[in-house]
């Protein structure tokens, strides 16, 4: 068996709103994070995706050395930008908001040379053609199974927003089993964007109920997709909305990191949190309000972070012309 690769740096993705395409920034210490490509996208949503436009990405590290991207289909200004004729592709009243029905699935063995996939969830199994949105998807890896995991927002016609799941084939390209709820809230309101991290023998899964004002919650079971135990506490600390929580360790610490999108500022900005035994959580502040430093880039949207070895960020950055080390 091969040795564990050893991780030295963090990498980030994230999108903005200004061009609905893929960002990344790279960070040697966890707090400082530099976007490559002078700021600017490394992969233009109007060349992947079916509504010219990206968001909510987020990316994983398979135990194979591959790395997985998944993003929502979606453009929420593609009628400004002339890619359509009307506000969304279908009748709002009857879809809702966004009222998109698929993502792009992305894989790759560099950070740099990716496949693309055009994945329609209304498309895949027969009883969800009428499926009103399939937001935020994220990747990760169900040991029971010993296959790859796809969990996502979705929502029948106007309804409420939910947590479902499916299993995803090899090549990252189709969803294999029907999507099933992950997880159900205890009230009648809508709960999106799910974050699963697995931490020893449980499975840490934070999300965004739309109960009062969005914020942060968090369930916790001991299997990847069944058994999540609500929790009424908030994990965030911030007046005004969030979303988007991603959960990840500094390198060589026990530590966590819980990030969140504030959406409800202006400008928008990252809110960051740390622990060390998910009970009791620092505040960190926001980007460039605290010790997280966003050192060419301002206003992410919806990001996730991974670990990567020394060579896999140099050759990374390099590709983007920055020198990292």
């Amino acid at each position: 068996m091969s040795a564990k690769p050893e991780m030295e740096a963090y990498l980030m993705v994230y999108f903005s709103d200004d061009d609905h395409s893929l960002h990344m920034a790279i960070s040697k210490d966890g707090y400082s994070f530099t976007a490559l490509n002078d700021g600017k996208a490394v992969i233009i949503g109007d060349t992947i995706a079916e509504q010219r436009g990206i968001r909510d990405p987020h990316i994983f590290r398979g135990s194979n050395g591959s790395f997985y991207l998944a993003m929502t289909d979606l453009h929420i200004f593609a009628q400004r930008e002339g890619f359509r004729d009307t506000e969304w592709q279908r009748d709002g009243d009857l879809f809702g908001w966004g009222n998109n029905r698929g993502f792009v699935l992305m894989k790759s063995d560099d950070l740099i040379n990716w496949s693309v996939a055009n994945v329609r969830v209304d498309q895949a199994f027969p009883g969800y053609e009428e499926i009103g949105c399939a937001w935020a998807p994220e990747t990760t890896y169900d040991p029971e199974t010993d296959q790859l995991m796809v969990y996502f927002t979705m929502r029948f016609g106007n309804g409420l927003n939910k947590l479902y799941y499916s299993y995803v084939n090899e090549e990252f390209n189709q969803l294999t089993t029907e999507p099933k709820l992950l997880f159900e809230y205890p009230k009648e309101v809508s709960y999106i964007d799910a974050d699963i991290t697995q931490v020893g023998d449980s499975y840490q899964m934070f999300y965004t109920p739309h109960d009062g004002v969005p914020g942060i919650k968090k369930a916790v079971s001991n299997k990847i997709n069944e058994g999540y135990v609500y929790d009424d506490a908030w994990y965030d600390t911030e007046p005004r909305n969030c979303e988007a929580p991603n959960f990840w360790k500094r390198i060589g610490e026990e530590k966590w990191v819980l990030m969140y999108d504030i959406y409800g500022i202006n400008p928008h900005n990252f809110g960051f949190r740390e622990t060390s035994d998910f009970i009791h959580f620092e505040d960190l502040g926001h980007f460039n309000e605290g010790v997280m430093k966003a050192t060419n880039f301002t206003s992410p949207k919806h990001g996730a972070v991974i670990h990567v070895t020394k060579q896999e960020a140099t050759r990374l950055a390099n590709h983007w012309g920055y020198q990292l080390y």
